[in-house]
């Protein structure tokens, strides 16, 4: 049977033993980087544009869709406070 990977390995690009390789430890973040660095680097949005009401998939929407989650979840939360208060006081 043939070994599944048939390229030698290279200790020489092994990380430091007891340590995970760079890639291992944040790849959403290597891979954000590597995306931002090859488009040139992140592009600065003034706060109108990024507070603007778009809908669709877009990042703004996204904002919002965050926005308005944590002002109905702290809603929620409060409704169960008042009415868990209610209950002891009669």
């Amino acid at each position: 049977m043939a070994p599944a990977n048939p390229v030698p390995f290279d200790s020489s690009t092994d990380p430091a033993p007891g340590t995970a390789p760079q890639a291992l430890r944040e790849p959403e973040a290597s891979a954000n980087a590597a995306a931002l660095e090859a488009a040139g680097g992140p592009e600065p949005v003034s706060q109108e544009e990024l507070n603007a009401w778009r809908r669709g998939f877009t990042p703004q929407a996204e904002i919002w869709n965050g926005r308005l989650a944590m002002v109905g979840l702290s809603m929620g939360l409060a409704v169960l406070l008042l009415a868990r208060l209610a209950g002891h006081a009669g």
